[in-house]
């Protein structure tokens, strides 16, 4: 089969852009109203994209919280809005978050293997660690966890779930009302896990899915973050604002990956890109500007506050001066050093650079028509940068819009991309092989896919 483009759409029903939400063409209440995330899966799945991710946090987020400027303070907790979205969809596949440091296995498991039974088959889980002190403050805790250990925790944690997944082999519900065998008991399993931070008896009270288990999705881009997604992930989101860095990533990634025994082409490696489309370049542009215009400067310099670690209040410099030194900390340190490199490059100013991050905090961000939007992506595909790409539309539903039908049209005429859903699993749409369950497997000799 010819390689084509992977899509995911990263929608929050707020909007990416910090001030997306005072947009005359977005809702208001996006953030917390069912009806506008239905259009927009509806929308996304009338684009063919594979997936509808949402990140989460589980504190008050990015910035603007306290000057109640961002839309982006309050919204649904991703599982349970895609158990209703699923409903409303037959293809599109459902990428949520949840925190390998504040949630235990047995829950993660079982609510995502619910909502992957609930969708027929489409649910991923986005693997994050967490960062924050005020996260780890509604947590029983005043700090949050050194990087390193979270990353262990991490990497535990995933195995623990996967095991859970297991507890269950494919054909293990028999469901014959004649005999009255509703499930072979051979074939159900326990976990019994016993490690650094975790002891799990298992099983888990949910089957397997059409597709064995839901995707495993991760985003770290420190070495640790590498670490965990090459041994991991089936999707690796990432964010880098070069074509260079993107490639170096890439590579990495493969080669850890074979290193450690996997497949290099079963981990699809999808940089973030915040498109801006008009049928012209004045006309995206003038899309950029107007929103751009549009961001309070309270809650450009709050965003920045979060992005580089939370130790830096700049509220008290010159917006119009230059970033000024921040310690790295212990919460996402690629992404400050990612912060830090925009700054830099591009020489910005602190008003320069929250209004660039406003959009995608760190993510490529690509201002243009569906012709040159679709030559970068292209480039990226073709030159070992990315298998596919997490799309961030930066105001809803119009932008989004845009790209379904602008930007999918020209993929599609280029043969880049598909017409029709290859399948009905978010696996099969992905062209990632299905989980040979490590019971049945090791029975009949079989390995589990990697």
């Amino acid at each position: 089969m010819t390689r084509k483009i992977r899509l995911g759409a990263f929608l929050p029903g707020g909007g990416q852009h910090i001030a997306s939400w005072r947009h005359p063409d977005q809702p208001a209440d996006g953030a917390t109203s069912l009806d506008f995330h239905k259009q927009l899966a509806r929308t996304a799945e009338r684009g063919l994209f594979d997936a509808y991710f949402l990140a989460d946090n589980l504190a008050i987020g990015f910035g603007g919280a306290r000057e109640g400027g961002n839309a982006r303070v309050a919204g649904f907790e991703p599982v349970t809005l895609f158990s209703a979205l699923s409903t409303v969809t037959t293809n599109l596949g459902f990428i949520a978050t949840a925190s390998t440091t504040y949630e235990e296995p047995y829950n993660t498991a079982r609510k995502f293997a619910s909502l992957d039974l609930i969708s027929g088959g489409r649910a991923g889980w986005n693997v994050v660690t967490t960062t924050g002190d005020p996260t780890a403050q509604n947590f029983n805790r005043d700090t949050q966890l050194p990087h390193a250990s979270r990353y262990r925790r991490a990497a535990e944690h995933v195995d623990v779930v996967k095991k859970l997944w297991d507890s269950f082999e494919d054909d293990a519900f028999l469901r014959d009302k004649e005999s009255g065998v509703f499930y072979e008991p051979e074939k159900l399993h326990e976990s019994d896990h016993r490690g650094e931070h975790f002891q799990v008896r298992g099983p888990l009270n949910v089957p397997r899915s059409p597709q064995g288990h839901p995707v495993i999705v991760q985003a770290g881009q420190s070495d640790d973050g590498r670490g965990l997604a090459a041994a991991t992930a089936e999707v690796i989101f990432t964010a880098h604002q070069h074509i260079e860095t993107a490639q170096e990533f890439y590579r990495d990634i493969k080669a850890r990956a074979r290193g450690l025994g996997r497949e290099p082409g079963h981990i699809l490696v999808m940089p973030g890109v915040a498109p801006f489309v008009g049928r012209t370049q004045a006309e995206a542009q003038e899309k950029y500007d107007r929103l751009t215009s549009l961001i309070l400067e309270e809650d450009g310099v709050g965003l920045l506050n979060g992005l580089t670690g939370g130790t830096l209040d700049l509220r008290g410099y010159d917006v119009d001066g230059p970033l000024p030194p921040a310690p790295p900390t212990e919460g996402m340190k690629s992404r400050q050093a990612l912060i830090r490199q925009i700054a830099d490059e591009n020489n910005f100013s602190i008003r320069q650079l929250y209004q660039w991050v406003a959009t995608a905090r760190g993510h490529f961000t690509i201002v243009g028509t569906p012709e040159t939007i679709v030559d970068t992506l292209q480039e990226w595909f073709e030159n070992e940068a990315a298998d596919g790409f997490n799309i961030l539309p930066p105001w809803l539903p119009t932008a989004l819009d845009d790209f379904v039908d602008l930007v999918i049209p020209e993929l599609q005429r280029r043969g880049l991309f598909r017409t029709a859903y290859e399948g009905r699993t978010l696996r099969e749409n992905l062209g990632l092989p299905f989980p040979v369950n490590r019971w049945a497997g090791a029975r009949t000799g079989l390995q589990a896919a990697e």
